[in-house]
């Protein structure tokens, strides 16, 4: 059954082609499309464990002509629909690692700094993003963003042109290694942390960044809780690899409040670099169709954002209902939820899915959000009664306040979007955009990579 119609692109040319949403008598959602020259194709888009038209309510149709030239005549165009929340500025394409999963394929190389933006040309690109973008969250990315001895002057610069917070993305490796480098990010004026932590078991690095890494990634935690930066934990779920880790994952987190601010769960997605990029005999990829196709080898049984949602509430012992689609981005674009984190690490809901409204929120919105949760409050003496005592539900007004501020978890997705399942009614309400030389790109449409025929 037809559930809705919109556009996509073809995976192979990425020619923009009409796509529909077939939902299947399992519950199961498919976008389906076809290429003149490159035949049909299928992505797995919702598992069918949630209710697909509550959640998604707040997404509306693509109108008759919209879509059309989207993505290669992108940079924002007059169609689409939302301001910038993040703007992401890669700072250097250099790497100390050579991860499975990249969606900036770096250059994984820790030499020759020399081939790095200058400093100057950097500084003028985040003022005229500040004006243009309406003083974003800037994330400073790469690569690795902390391979750049002046990221600190970065930093600051960033402060100077009226960007509202600055958050770097990053391995951790230099913050674990240099605590004078994360002391001095801070004193710059370094917001957020926005840390790569697949997991809680070093098996799970070995596979997805090729080596034990997380000791690392706890001193890295340690050393920006020291610093007074806020962290935010950022998985890339790969199905069979850290799927079934998602509730340590929280329980983790919310061992290491205050330092730790949240997680950012990224379902897997294919662009940038892939472990292969060819579609399979059958060009249908995706769920249970019996060709059973692959990308490059690997088994292509989407990990939607439903899934995600199901899996967490399960290991992490709470319901689906404590989640929320964005009102900012598309609904099927990720979700949030707050909890309270009481003694022992139990966690109190804060959030239910009946207080979502279809009513769209603001870019500017969403980044105040962001920045609440994920920034390190300051350093405030807690209320008598929590300094030997369990959370109650009936504390008063201040001390609900201070909870908030001290001891919320807020978890929240992304779910990219790759050549597969691109969906153009999705790519109009992107918050997350990239700039480059200038221009202005929502992440999906900069990221976009093909894939290659057999």
């Amino acid at each position: 059954m037809i559930i809705r119609r919109t556009r996509s692109v073809c995976p192979v040319c990425l020619k923009n082609i009409p796509a529909v949403l077939e939902q299947e008598e399992n519950g199961r959602i498919y976008m389906s499309k076809t290429c003149a020259h490159h035949g049909s194709f299928r992505a797995l888009i919702w598992q069918g464990g949630m209710d697909f038209t509550a959640w998604s309510r707040g997404g509306a149709a693509l109108a008759e002509g919209q879509g059309l030239d989207c993505p290669g005549n992108c940079g924002l165009c007059g169609e689409h629909e939302s301001g910038s929340c993040c703007v992401l500025l890669e700072v250097t394409d250099r790497c100390n690692l050579h991860c499975r999963y990249c969606f900036a394929d770096p250059k994984c190389s820790a030499a020759d700094p020399s081939s790095d933006p200058a400093f100057e040309e950097l500084e003028g690109q985040i003022r005229d993003l500040a004006e243009r973008c309406g003083q974003p969250l800037l994330q400073l990315s790469g690569g690795e963003p902390t391979l750049r001895d002046d990221l600190p002057e970065l930093v600051r610069a960033a402060r100077s042109a009226g960007c509202s917070y600055v958050q770097v993305n990053t391995n951790g490796i230099r913050l674990a290694q240099d605590p004078g480098y994360v002391q001095a990010l801070a004193e710059a004026g370094l917001d957020i942390v926005f840390l790569q932590f697949d997991g809680t078991r070093d098996e799970i690095y070995e596979q997805l960044r090729g080596r034990a890494l997380l000791q690392e990634k706890i001193r890295a935690i340690e050393n920006c809780g020291r610093a007074g930066i806020g962290v935010t934990l950022v998985p890339t779920v790969v199905p069979g690899v850290n799927d079934r880790d998602l509730g340590d994952l929280v329980r983790f987190a919310a061992e290491h409040m205050p330092d730790v601010r949240g997680i950012h769960f990224q379902p897997v997605s294919y662009f940038g670099r892939i472990p292969g990029n060819r579609v399979a005999e059958g060009s249908v990829v995706g769920g249970s169709d019996p060709r059973g196709s692959t990308l490059g080898g690997i088994p292509e049984e989407r990990y939607t954002l439903d899934r995600l949602m199901t899996d967490l509430a399960e290991q992490a012992g709470f319901s689906t209902e404590v989640f929320q689609p964005s009102r900012c981005d598309h609904p099927l674009c990720g979700f949030h939820a707050q909890f309270l984190v009481r003694p022992g690490g139990r966690l109190k809901p804060l959030t239910n899915i009946s207080h979502s409204s279809p009513e769209r929120g603001t870019a500017r919105d969403n980044r105040e959000y962001v920045g609440r949760h994920w920034r390190r409050p300051e350093e405030e003496a807690a209320p008598a009664v929590l300094r030997d005592s369990e959370l109650s539900d009936e504390m008063d007004f201040d001390t609900f306040l201070y909870c908030l501020r001290h001891r919320s978890l807020t978890l929240s997705a992304m779910a990219f979007q790759d050549a597969m399942n691109l969906n153009i009614e999705r790519l109009h309400r992107c918050t997350l955009h990239v700039y480059d030389r200038g221009q202005i790109f929502p992440f999906c449409a900069k990221y976009l990579t093909a894939v290659a025929e057999i």
